[in-house]
């Protein structure tokens, strides 16, 4: 696994790169600046992103968003002090695989990294009871964004409401019965309507919009 790590603290920067290392983790790059990683992640090519949330110049949520908007598919995992509600959900929002503390064990941390390269989205455990909050209450802030849930199919609408509840491809396609490069095919058009990077995002507009309502 390739780590590229973007965090304006030296001290911490060489502390996390030491630890991963040690657990056989390489680090491709150990950066300062999100400008930085936006110039070089593309010749790095990570396996993962570590992004720190308090960046100068550009914030976090900045350079995420700018790596999307560069197609950059790298998953990206926000490192950070920030345990702020807002703070996730924007994360989440625009592309985030991992929302992360970093006074986590080291060894949480490697696993964390590991599960997020295999595909899933790891938030710290200790915000999962913001996260289920949000997933039950909806979000009544606005976020300005628009979606189009009028262009879903019938089963993209299904879909997109299994996501909401966390639900992995298999566990969708065991209940709908269908196969699991179905469910990925599915879940490819349903984050190109909704114009969003992540199943994360998509689930997310789902339970602000209160698309998936159980009656």
């Amino acid at each position: 696994m390739r780590i590229l790590l973007v965090d304006d603290h030296a001290l911490f920067r060489i502390g996390l790169e030491g630890l991963l290392e040690r657990r056989g983790i390489e680090v491709a790059a150990s950066l300062a600046t999100g400008q930085e990683g936006l110039e070089r992640v593309a010749e790095l090519a990570p396996d993962v992103i570590l992004l720190d949330m308090r960046l100068p110049e550009l914030n976090g949520i900045q350079i995420l968003q700018r790596m999307r908007d560069q197609g950059i598919q790298t998953p990206i995992v926000m490192l950070t002090t920030s345990n702020e509600e807002r703070d996730l959900i924007e994360s989440l929002r625009n592309g985030a695989q991992g929302y992360l503390l970093k006074d986590m064990d080291p060894d949480d941390l490697v696993n964390a990294l590991k599960d997020i390269v295999a595909g899933k989205t790891v938030v710290a455990p200790e915000l999962a009871q913001v996260l289920a909050k949000v997933v039950q209450q909806g979000d009544s802030r606005n976020f300005d964004s628009p979606t189009p849930f009028s262009e879903l199919t019938p089963r993209e609408h299904e879909i997109l409401c299994h996501l909401a509840e966390g639900q992995s491809n298999k566990m969708i396609a065991k209940q709908l019965g269908i196969s699991d490069g179905t469910v990925k095919l599915h879940v490819k058009a349903i984050l190109r309507k909704l114009s969003v990077h992540s199943r994360v995002e998509a689930a997310v507009i789902a339970v602000e919009q209160n698309l998936c309502q159980k009656t």
